[in-house]
């Protein structure tokens, strides 16, 4: 089951795409997702954030994000051009989020809408830019990996497994 953050991006993509294709306004755009299907699951809010945060920010994001790019923006396909500029925003404007939360998710968002590798074109770039943007937060969790552990262990159920029995024929 998908979290209404997830829906939200999945809903940030699609309207990132047409924005790059159509060139919408915000407005247009917010309207037409609210009645889309599915918009009610999704987080209202924090699609507004991505997209208007986005398309306000795309050309710094995409000059931020160009020295990593082995390629022109031009031959980057759409879908993974606005799954890289979504999680860039979110990595520069929302600390928050966990950088590996943020990159998970744009994998995620690249292996769903995406090409059969564009997923990790995704993560090699959105890595080599959270170095830049996160360089604290990343460099904090190597040296504390028993924290990051210690918060995983916290979350993970304990499984108790129980012998079975076995009929006799």
């Amino acid at each position: 089951m998908k979290s209404a953050r997830r829906r939200s991006r999945e809903f940030a993509v699609q309207a990132l795409y047409q924005w790059q294709l159509a060139d919408p306004s915000l407005a247009d755009l917010e309207t037409q997702y609210a009645a889309a299907d599915g918009f009610a699951q999704a987080n209202a809010p924090l699609f507004s954030a991505l997209v208007s945060g986005v398309m306000k920010h795309a050309e710094g994001l995409r000059e931020r994000l160009q020295p990593h790019l082995d390629r022109p923006w031009a031959e980057v396909s759409p879908i993974e051009h606005a799954v890289m500029l979504i999680a860039a925003f979110e990595l520069a404007h929302a600390p928050e989020t966990p950088y590996r939360v943020i990159i998970n998710e744009a994998i995620e968002l690249a292996k769903s809408f995406g090409g059969t590798d564009g997923h990790k074109y995704v993560n090699g770039i959105l890595d080599k830019f959270a170095a830049e943007v996160r360089a604290d937060e990343i460099a904090f969790q190597a040296a504390n990996p028993s924290e990051r552990k210690a918060r995983v262990e916290k979350k993970a159920p304990s499984v108790v497994t129980k012998p079975r029995r076995i009929a006799k024929p």
